[in-house]
């Protein structure tokens, strides 16, 4: 079940990366340009839970949370198009949450919320951010 839910959280991520970039890049200032990251789950979910996150050369890592809350922080590398983050867990209990959040130069760009199915099941996946060109 755990390496269903880790393959689930790696190909929800890669298919919303592949839907996010875009040829339109209304930025708005957004992020300021910086390459700052910093993923943070919170939550209240005592299930078995891991996270699926870009890492500073772009490559997607998967890490067992072993307490919440939980926070990654690094400076993307050049060759990096973008950050994401999803998490995904089993053995909590129905109505228990997770919240994930995408900062860039310290700006929060991304923020999701998720609830265990009755199961015990979640899903939390964010909307990738790109990297302004």
């Amino acid at each position: 079940m755990k390496s269903i839910l880790k393959t689930l959280a790696i190909v929800l991520t890669l298919a919303f990366t592949a839907v996010s970039c875009s040829s339109d890049n209304d930025d708005n200032g957004s992020g300021s340009g910086s390459r700052d990251v910093k993923y943070e789950i919170t939550g209240n979910y005592t299930g078995k839970t891991s996270a699926t996150y870009f890492e500073k050369g772009g490559n997607a890592l998967n890490e067992d949370i072993t307490s919440l809350p939980w926070t990654k922080e690094f400076t993307a590398e050049a060759k990096s198009l973008g950050a994401t983050l999803s998490a995904s867990g089993y053995g909590g209990s129905a109505g228990q949450t997770l919240t994930g959040k995408i900062y860039i130069g310290g700006k929060l760009e991304n923020e999701l919320t998720a609830t265990a199915n009755s199961e015990g099941i979640i899903v939390l996946s964010l909307t990738p951010y790109v990297f302004p060109q």
